[in-house]
This record gives C-alpha cells, structure tokens and sequence, in this order.
C-alpha cells in the first residue's frame, strides 16, 4: 500500500541513470554534493579516474540532469525537481541557479571496444552522429550551405573519415553557440575503453591518434566550451592524449579532492545496512568490500555493495561472492602475468598472502609503458582498482607508496584468475625434459627442471608439503602413458606419489616428498625422503602388481629449489 515503510525501496542494479533511479524511486546513495565541489573548483577539463563499475557513469548522468537546458521549459522543471531533497539542493542559491543552464554534450565510449579499428571507428561514429541527432535543432540556425552540409554528413553518416569526425566535437559545440548563445559543457565517459581494446587488438597506434585529435579540439582549443569532464580509470600519458593541455585537473586516486564522490564510505553502508535490515553482515560486508583508499578517504566498491545488498535482503544468511570483476582490464593483466619476472612473481605472493609491497605509482601511464617495467605494471594493477593504497612517503624526490590488496573480494580474484593464468602459463611450458628425466632416473636433470618450473609458479600459501603435492600433481598429471597415483597404500605405509606406467616396458616410478624452511636443510630432507622409502618399502607394491623395475626419488624442497635423490 502507497506509504507501507515495510516495502523498501528496489536496489539500481545496473542501472546508471540518474533520472530513472530518482523517478522509478529506487535506493539512492546521494552523492549529488559531488556537483557543489564541481561549481566550485570549476575544471575547465576535469579527468576523474576511478576504477571500472566505481560510479562513474552514474556521476556523469547526474551532472547532465543537472546543468542540461533541454529547451523545453516543462522538462527543465522536471530535470529540477529530480534534486529536491537532495544535499546539493540544501547548498544554496550560487548553485542552484546553476541547474538546467548550459547545453551539454553527452559520449559515453564503453562501448567501443571492439577487435578491429574499423568496427571501432563504426562505433564512434554512430555515438557522436547520436549526440549530433541529440542537437538536431541548431540545424535551423545554421547560415552556411558550408555548415548545414557538414552537420548533415556527420548526423547521416555520409562521410565517415577520420578527418570528418576529428574535430567534430568542437563542431558541434560550435554549432550549439550559434543556436543558444551559450558555451557547452562537454561530459565522456569511460574515455579509455577504446584504448583498452586497441592495446590489445594491435590498432593502439591508430587509436591514439584518432582520441588525441578528437579532444585537442574539442577540449583544448574550443572557445565554445564551458566545462568539461571526462572519466576513466587510467590517465593515458599526457604525451600521448592529452598533449599541451594546459587546461587539464586530474583527479585520481591518490587526491583528497572529490574523494568521496565515487564509492561508498562507512557511514553511507551503515544506512543501508538498517535501512534492508541486515545489519547483522555489517562485519562480513564490510571485509568484503570495503578497503579501498581514495585520498584520505576510505570506500567500498559501489557496484559490489549494492549487489551485496540486494543478495543478503533476499536472504541474509546468503554467502557473499565477488562481483566485482574489472573484465575490461583482466585480458591486459593476464598479459601482463605472461610477461613477469621473478620479482614480481615473488611480489604477488607476497600481496595474495596478506603482505603488502612498495612501489613508486605514476599518474601518467601508457599502455606501452605496462611492458617497459615492474613499477608500470604496479601502477596499473593500483588504478584499475586490484590494490590499495596503505600509505605513503617521501624518498628524496620521489614518492612511495605502500600497496595491498584491498579486500577479501578482490583477494578471490586472485586466486580464481591470476593464480590460474600462472598455472595456465606453466602447463603451456614443454614438460618432456622433466618426464624424460623421471624416467631414466636422472636426479640432477629432474632437481634442475623442477626448481626452474617453481620459479614460474605463484602461491598465496606458505610452502608447505600439501602446495608441493599439490604443485607436482598438476604437472605429472599430463604425462604420456601413465596414471598418477596419490598416498596410495602401499608396503608400509603411503608414498606420496606413484607414476604407474601404462606402456610395457617403462618404469615405475615412486616419489615422496620433503620440505623445510632453511635451505641447508634442503639436502638431508631429501636424504630422509630416500630414507622413508626403503624403510617403510614402498617399492614392494610395484613388485607385487609384476612390474620388474621402479625408480624411486626423494624430493627435498626449500621455497622454488627443489633436490632429487634417486634410488632404484
């Protein structure tokens, strides 16, 4: 029944306009004091940067609502009546004056991501011919034939050249000035995306060229442009986008400003919490998505909570599961773990195992720097929202900052895909030097070739005996013309693993393990491996099923070394 406070208000999932949230009446976190903080800073080209599913979108939307002159006096009132109750309506009249005053030209870019440049450019095109359809009316205050045709070309998609569409921002905006009176505020979203996709695709170069000339003018040498913003999660390097753009605020993670704007703080999640009920989680919500650090503020994943939430008000003993998953930048972290070196894979072990490294982050990255070195791709993995910021210093000139992994959350993505790409990585290596080496009972070549497939593994475990079984499971299991077996009975007591051959002819083969944590003691576990399987005679199994010879190795492991002794 209208005014029954037992039905709550329905959760937004995935819904990133600001209109329809306010008049379908769903759950709003209010975040519209976001727009006082944009008055009054007044960027002549803000760049937020905040990591995918953050809220950037939704921001965006509510800037348009609110600054849009939709010359139509009745849509205005509606437009307006969207912030009643809301804090930035409490502000004052300086920015309330400001609401429905300014033509507004609107691209969101997440869409562009497509493998090709040509169905990339496609993509764009039909955006910006979107936007032009948007502004259609300035087509009755344009003069020149010159001008009408180059609206038309743009709007019908006559011409599709790149040099028809470079400028077409500025253009527009122009056109707009001559129909209003009024400079324009210019809002993309997700500006990056098409980057994203063209690093990956191999059309990076041709991107580049083509979003450089398209924001030179329309962002830098636009006299009919009011304001702009611009969202995405990495500032592509001011060499390449953003050249001489002396008009250009970046606000990023590491700023104090805006902290709070994207993201959900303590106080905005304890609403909720009473609000659905399910305060009870408060602990379980909050390990699993909270931790991330903007400034000097402390967030949770937006995206993340309201699906939380929408899980536990259906059923508040629900398991919490990840959500979150920044897809849009996985394929280049998966690259980016192909190409690693010891150190970072010594670094990631450290992070997936609670600890935290120290990086120095730059704030200007381009995706060709991600295969330059180790600190690109830390600053990477910050900005893309899989670390944290713990906290922060000065060394000389430069700046260090102290990186973890932000939550339990993203802590599973870890181990769900970056645990598996390494794994995947050491599958794809040509194990038959190992098995080769198995089978004729060549100790030095096997401690050789498992100590080097090691260093190519990651753990978030201690090295312990159940991660080398585990480790030696995975790669013998693939091994031709043979089964593996796993603590199977046998003589006196359980080898940890036996290889039982298939074809006639080869060899049995029995291994057990040892581990410890001092690498002097490397040898004599090995020494105490052989031991066990004589004393506790384990060959005896192999005998008894018929087979007429077994190879028995002692492995002694200490970290990413491994010491094969045999005995046959």
């Amino acid at each position: 029944m209208p005014g029954d406070e037992t039905i709550k208000k329905p959760l937004p999932v995935g819904i990133e306009f600001f209109d329809e949230i306010i008049e379908k009446n769903y759950y709003y976190v209010d975040k519209s004091l976001f727009l006082k903080e944009l008055i009054d800073n007044r960027p002549k080209v803000g760049l937020f940067l905040r990591p995918r599913r953050f809220g950037k979108t939704l921001a965006l939307s509510m800037v348009k609502c609110f600054f849009e002159d939709t010359r139509d006096d009745a849509q205005n009132a509606a437009r307006r009546k969207l912030f009643d109750g809301l804090k930035i309506s409490a502000a004052g009249e300086r920015y309330t004056r400001e609401m429905t005053s300014y033509p507004v030209i609107s691209l969101t870019l997440k869409s562009a991501k497509q493998p090709t440049f040509e169905m990339a450019m496609d993509r764009i095109r039909d955006i910006i011919a979107r936007e032009y359809e948007h502004h259609g009316y300035v087509q009755d205050y344009l003069i020149r034939d010159s001008d009408r045709e180059r609206f038309d070309n743009i709007l019908n998609l006559k011409e599709t050249g790149l040099t028809t569409f470079n400028a077409s921002l500025e253009f527009l905006s122009e056109c707009i000035n001559k129909a209003t009176g009024k400079k324009t505020i210019i809002l993309i979203d997700e500006y990056d995306v098409p980057l994203d996709a063209a690093y990956l695709n191999g059309y990076y170069d041709r991107m580049i060229d083509f979003i450089r000339s398209l924001f030179e003018s329309g962002l830098k040498t636009n006299e009919n442009l009011e304001f702009a913003v611009v969202t995405g999660c990495l500032r592509v390097s001011q060499e390449s986008i953003f050249t001489g753009m002396n008009n250009l605020d970046v606000y990023t993670l590491l700023n104090t400003e805006y902290s709070e704007n994207y993201g959900f703080t303590q106080d905005e999640v304890d609403v909720m919490l009473r609000y659905y009920d399910i305060e009870k989680r408060r602990g379980d919500v909050k390990n699993w998505y909270d931790g991330y650090r903007v400034g000097k503020s402390d967030v949770y994943n937006p995206w993340s909570a309201i699906k939380c939430m929408k899980s536990l008000s259906a059923d508040i003993d629900t398991v919490l599961q990840p959500y979150w998953a920044n897809t849009s930048s996985n394929d280049i972290v998966r690259r980016l773990v192909d190409a690693s070196n010891d150190d970072m894979r010594a670094e990631m072990e450290a992070l997936m195992s609670g600890g935290t490294i120290e990086k120095p982050i730059s704030e200007s990255v381009t995706y060709r720097d991600l295969e330059s070195g180790k600190d690109s791709f830390w600053s990477f993995m910050f900005f893309t929202g899989y670390l944290t910021l713990v906290s922060g210093r000065q060394v000389g000139s430069k700046a260090l900052y102290t990186l973890r992994i932000p939550n339990i959350e993203v802590e599973s993505i870890y181990e769900n895909s970056v645990q598996s790409w390494f794994d995947e990585t050491l599958k794809a290596r040509d194990l038959s030097p190992l098995y080769d080496a198995l089978k004729s009972g060549d100790a030095e070549a096997l401690s050789e070739e498992l100590s080097a497939m090691l260093l190519e593994t990651i753990s978030y475990h201690d090295y312990d005996e159940s991660f080398y079984h585990g480790f030696m499971a995975g790669i013998l299991k693939g091994m031709p013309h043979y089964t593996v077996k796993s603590n199977r009975e046998a003589g006196l007591g359980r080898p940890d693993m036996e290889l039982r051959p298939i074809r006639f002819g080869d060899p049995y083969i029995i291994l057990e393990f040892k581990h410890t944590k001092r690498r002097s003691e490397a040898a004599s576990c090995m020494a105490d491996a052989l031991a066990q399987i004589a004393s506790r005679k384990y060959a005896q199994a192999a005998e008894a099923d018929g087979y007429d010879k077994a190879i028995c190795y002692g492995i002694g492991f200490w970290k990413k070394q491994a010491i094969a002794g045999v005995a046959t």
